[in-house]
């Protein structure tokens, strides 16, 4: 799921302490998972071990020490009856082919995957199938639990913050309170891979458009909404402007539409330009005080003030482009940075420097503003421009109101454990 921030550190950002860069800055080659067919609709098929390709290792900055999985705090009252699908799904990405059009940064090594993704194809089970007691024996057979180290070598403890997915009332219409644009990908922006030429910049892009016979910066948010002849068809329209921005730096969400269906809105590109806090804008014209800058009173200025409301938004240059989902299972939510679909409660971003993509782990950590624990597996299936460190997480839970709540509040302290394949060594990331 392309975004932007952590959602605690976006709300910071709204409050004016600082500004970032666009969803892809430093986390691999973003837009490219958004292209990749949705994997999770097909069955698992596990190849030859002879036939999955090795790539040369990346060195992981963190360090690992086995331990059992009675060192796991909580780990046996975890209730597990919703992770098979999760298992599943995590081995159609670990034991599909990668090729040129899927650029990820560093994921668990597929090699050490291969048997026991081929124990999850032929264990029979289905997700509607799987208790809590099979799914436990299976991972206690199969896996084993490596503490994550910080590059000193002492266990790691960092932030959790978390993250969601916005839904928003939309039409396709422009009409009535449908006023605010979710755009499609413009037909004249181009996406430089500079990678192809430099390889030292694997993974940079740059955005931008023709003029004449040179590459310019293409446009800001301000000059699009200047320019009807200049934008591009916009999929729905968003009955609230502070929704419809929300959603662009979430970078991902679902539009409920008048009919009562409802679709996603996943990220496919950006305008390359940088984004700017509308927090500390309305801080710096008196408008709104720094440590008041929260999305209810965004909301609130916007409703006070609406015809300053575009001037608002144009002072983020950066502007987030979509493409139309079908919301086929409505338990996943967006792809994440591994390309795989997250589900709520179970899936993570985190920093692939330290934790290699397409791994399970085990997070410690406690319920959002509170002391209750919060122990479970999770899928690390996703990163963030934000989420930097050691044990550094951010976790997805879900879709709408409640789920962003949730995210909102949290930012707590948590460990981590990664869970690898028996006989296969340390975590590694290919």
């Amino acid at each position: 799921m392309i975004r932007i921030l952590a959602l605690p550190l976006l709300l910071a950002v709204l409050a004016g302490c600082s500004t970032v860069a666009p969803p892809d800055a430093g986390t691999g080659a973003p837009g490219a998972p958004a292209q990749v067919d949705d994997i999770t609709r097909l069955p698992l098929r596990v190849p030859d071990l002879s036939a999955l390709p090795e790539t040369p290792p990346r060195a992981l900055a963190g360090k690992f020490v086995p331990v059992t999985f009675a060192a796991l705090p909580g780990w046996n009252d975890d209730a597990l009856d919703r992770v098979w699908k999760g298992l599943v799904n995590n081995c159609k990405g670990l034991m599909r082919p990668v090729s040129g059009s899927l650029a990820l940064p560093a994921r668990a090594t597929p090699r050490a995957w291969q048997p026991f993704c081929l124990a999850v194809q032929q264990s029979g089970l289905t997700p509607e199938q799987a208790s809590t007691v099979q799914v436990r024996q299976f991972l206690e057979t199969h896996l084993q639990p490596w503490r994550l180290l910080d590059p000193q070598g002492k266990p790691a403890r960092n932030t959790v913050t978390g993250y969601y997915e916005p839904m928003v009332n939309a039409s396709r219409q422009r009409s009535g309170d449908f006023q605010w644009p979710l755009y499609g990908v413009p037909s004249d922006l181009l996406t430089i891979d500079l990678g192809t030429v430099y390889p030292e910049l694997a993974g940079k892009r740059i955005r931008g458009k023709l003029a004449g016979n040179r590459v310019v910066p293409y446009d800001t948010r301000a000059e699009i909404a200047a320019s009807p002849g200049r934008q591009p068809p916009a999929i729905v329209w968003v009955n609230d402007p502070v929704d419809a921005f929300f959603l662009q730096i979430q970078g991902s969400g679902r539009a409920r539409l008048p009919d009562g269906s409802v679709i996603r809105l996943a990220y496919a590109d950006h305008n390359g330009r940088p984004y700017a806090s509308i927090g500390k804008w309305l801080a710096d014209r008196g408008e709104v005080p720094l440590a008041q800058a929260s999305m209810q009173n965004i909301r609130q200025w916007a409703r006070n003030n609406p015809a300053r409301v575009q001037e608002m938004l144009n002072a983020n240059p950066a502007m987030v482009f979509f493409r139309e989902e079908r919301i086929h299972d409505p338990e996943l939510g967006p792809k994440g940075s591994y390309s795989i679909p997250l589900i709520g409660e179970r899936a993570v971003a985190i920093d692939p420097t330290f934790v290699p993509l397409g791994a399970p782990i085990y997070l410690a950590t406690t319920l959002p503003a509170s002391p209750q624990p919060l122990r479970r597996l999770m899928f690390a299936q996703d990163t963030g421009a934000a989420i930097k460190g050691p044990a550094r997480v951010d976790f997805y839970w879900g879709t709408g109101e409640q789920a962003g709540a949730q995210a909102g509040r949290m930012k707590q302290q948590g460990d981590v454990w990664v869970l690898w394949p028996k006989n296969a060594g340390a975590p590694s990331a290919r």
